[in-house]
């Protein structure tokens, strides 16, 4: 370490960059160095922080750690420079723009002594997190299907990648960490403003362990969704990810006294529950744990760069339509 206090530095003041900005500048054990950008600060997001105007003057600064929130299309070159530079790394999702980048990226930190990680935000959402602690408590008993639904109109800020590499890598990267790999995998894509990416994918496949998965993903709906439902022996588990809610939904264990609805012989709704937990901000706690793997903290974690290549890995097999049996 170069201080007492954690150095880091940004590349990137877009969208993204402009809130890492605002969560660095506040984090405690850390001193945020500032922020580089060739187009500048267009929305005054470093305050009284230094601007850089590249990536290698804020090197020049001195910084133990950075956070690439660049586009997709420059990870790689940069990605690369940082680990040479022996620098830890957070790089925001996707780890690159394409499989080729994601393992070059991985190779390059792989023998050095760096937390090098991938900014799958979603894992930090405390919906996800409770949902997780109670799967793997076997609240649900054997789980039958996972279905996740990320929706909303066309985002501006997007003009390096297609909807499958910017947004169904969170799911992706959801559906493994929650449940494990993928067996197969379909999926149709649609084309409907820009003939060069697409807009729209629906994907259905089976996991591992014989789960059902379905993805639906789009930048044509004109309501912004993010929900992850979990179905399973004793009911279904609905997270939704834009109010970190974890709902339970319990298959009723009261026998049907109506004899037109007990010929079903199906189950029945029983208990609803709306979990009360914790809600953090998810950049917070993500920044905080990369800080504290920096610092050797046990029981920090981040996502791997191991990880964000299978999210690559399974977004190139989504646009090539199939994958496995």
């Amino acid at each position: 370490m170069t201080g007492e206090l954690l150095r880091i530095g940004l590349a990137g003041l877009g969208s993204m960059g402009r809130n890492h900005a605002r969560v660095l500048a506040r984090l405690d054990g850390v001193e945020f160095v500032g922020g580089a950008d060739p187009a500048g600060d267009p929305h005054r997001a470093l305050g009284g922080h230094r601007l850089f105007p590249a990536i290698d003057d804020l090197l020049d600064a001195g910084v133990d750690a950075m956070v690439l929130a660049i586009p997709a299309v420059e990870h790689e070159k940069n990605a690369l420079k940082l680990a040479d530079a022996a620098v830890h790394t957070l790089i925001e999702k996707p780890l690159a723009a394409d499989l080729d980048g994601a393992i070059a990226i991985r190779e390059a930190f792989r023998d050095k002594d760096l937390v090098a990680a991938v900014g799958h935000i979603e894992r930090f959402n405390p919906a996800l997190l409770e949902l997780k602690r109670r799967l793997d408590g076997r609240c649900l008993g054997r789980t039958f299907a996972i279905s996740t639904r990320r929706t909303g109109p066309f985002p501006l800020r997007i003009g390096d990648t297609g909807v499958v590499h910017d947004l169904a890598t969170h799911d992706i990267d959801i559906v493994h960490w929650l449940l494990g790999g993928f067996a197969s995998l379909r999926a149709e894509l649609g084309t409907q403003i820009d003939v060069t990416r697409e807009d729209m994918v629906e994907a259905v496949g089976r996991l591992e362990n014989d789960t059902i998965v379905s993805i639906s993903v789009n930048w044509l709906t004109p309501m912004k969704q993010r929900t992850v439902t979990i179905l399973g022996e004793r009911g279904a588990l609905v997270a939704d990810l834009l109010t970190s809610d974890l709902t339970f939904y319990s298959n009723s264990a009261i026998p049907v006294e109506w004899e037109e609805m007990a010929r079903l012989k199906g189950v029945s709704e029983g208990d609803v529950t709306r979990y009360a937990i914790r809600k953090p901000e998810p950049l917070q706690s993500e920044l905080e744990a990369f800080r504290d793997a920096i610092l050797g903290i046990p029981g920090s974690v981040v996502v791997t760069l191991d990880e964000g290549v299978k999210a690559i890995e399974m977004a190139e097999a989504m646009l090539a339509g199939r994958l496995g049996r």
